[in-house]
């Protein structure tokens, strides 16, 4: 089979800006709880695109949270995104729930979180994972030797409660952009695009697909 042969006639569900909640966080909400319901595989999976020195990168992390203000993530700030968020403080978001065919994408300014948000989430981490987060020194070169060598000397160390490290913690997007998408027979997709207005309340509109 030819790669350009494959293809999937989209046919689950629609949106309809008459039925569309007029909130793009409480439409996130309803779909998120949807895709809950679906057991869909890794559901707070999303692609975070960011921009440095001009050139895009993208690589998924985990949601951790979400409200009015935006979503929430954590990563290593001296990480590749990290530093690219620090030059460049705007980054996208696409969520992509293929068992609903359905994606969701997010557009807006990223800023780190409260240190008390980073400390409360860290903490209530599993302990192998906030070993980890002292563990790797994200995006740079290392060997699998040397990265069980360094889990394994910190874990002496640091014993069972090891306080979060200052290069790891939380980032909001905070979107003025936000897009559903709505699978539909023929490529004739559904798209629903919010946009934040001047005075804080969101617009919507249909786009073609």
């Amino acid at each position: 089979m030819s790669i350009a042969d494959i293809r999937r006639d989209y046919q689950k569900n629609a949106l309809r800006e008459d039925t569309v909640k007029t909130d793009p966080f409480e439409q996130f909400q309803l779909w998120f709880n949807e895709a809950l319901a679906a057991e869909v595989i890794e559901p707070t999976a999303l692609t975070l695109g960011t921009v440095q020195n001009g050139q895009p990168s993208s690589r998924i992390v985990l949601l951790k949270g979400f409200d009015a203000k935006g979503l929430v993530f954590f990563t290593n700030y001296q990480s590749r995104k990290g530093q690219a968020l620090e030059t460049h403080p705007f980054a996208s978001a696409l969520f992509f729930w293929p068992e609903l065919e359905r994606q969701v994408r997010f557009e807006g300014r990223v800023e780190k979180v409260a240190e008390a948000e980073s400390d409360a989430y860290f903490h209530s981490r599993p302990l192998a994972s906030r070993i980890g987060a002292w563990a790797s020194p994200q995006s740079e070169p290392i060997t699998r030797e040397a990265l069980d060598a360094r889990a394994k000397k910190l874990t002496n160390e640091l014993g069972d409660n090891p306080p979060r490290p200052a290069h790891w913690g939380g980032y909001r997007l905070t979107p003025h952009y936000i897009e559903f998408w709505q699978g539909r027979p023929s490529r004739l997709h559904d798209r629903i695009a919010y946009e934040l207005q001047p005075d804080n309340t969101w617009s919507f509109q249909r786009l073609a697909p």
